[in-house]
């Protein structure tokens, strides 16, 4: 087995993250990580793409997001999550900024795109993630950066990335989908 299959198969260290994003990594399922980024989004695909488009409009109460914007939010926060990965693997010690999901939100147009749209563009940036940390050596796994003004690993932030899907797919299905949906 090698040192790089240890480190993807290896839940980081709590040293790793800040403890807002345990949660996060304790929904993840055991095993190598890339391997989870690269199937698990099977399932949440397989779910979205059996709604119509108007329910892709749903919120599951008066100033929720709707599904659309959950998708949109899935896309944005898994590009941030990856490109602050690329540049701490590469050594770059810049701080990076945090950024306001809500306001990404409000400031896209999310629901004025199609649900089949988003779910294509969610597709195609997982894919662009799970080659990315394919990509990289025990090195670049290992090594940290600040975003947010915490200390978290590139390894952590794979974990993040696919426990912050699941974490949202939860919400999707107990809020949004059962029993039933509150507003459109």
């Amino acid at each position: 087995m090698s040192h790089v299959h240890v480190i993807r198969t290896s839940r980081p260290d709590a040293a790793e993250y800040a403890p807002y994003y345990g949660g996060y990594i304790a929904r993840v399922p055991t095993g190598d990580v890339v391997e989870t980024l690269s199937t698990q989004q099977e399932g949440t695909l397989d779910l979205l793409r059996g709604l119509s488009e108007d329910e892709g409009s749903t919120r599951y109460a008066p100033g929720k997001w709707s599904i659309r914007e959950l998708v949109g939010h899935l896309t944005d926060t898994e590009r941030i999550f990856a490109y602050r990965a690329l540049r701490f693997s590469r050594a770059d010690e810049t701080a990076l900024a945090s950024f306001d999901e809500n306001a990404y939100v409000a400031n896209a147009s999310f629901d004025a795109r199609t649900l089949t749209g988003l779910c294509a563009e969610f597709e195609a940036v997982r894919r662009a993630s799970v080659l990315l940390f394919a990509s990289f050596d025990s090195d670049e796994w290992m090594r940290r950066g600040v975003a947010s003004n915490i200390v978290i690993s590139v390894r952590a932030l794979a974990w993040v990335t696919a426990g912050h899907e699941l974490h949202h797919l939860e919400i999707l299905r107990t809020r949004y989908l059962s029993p039933a949906p509150k507003t459109g």
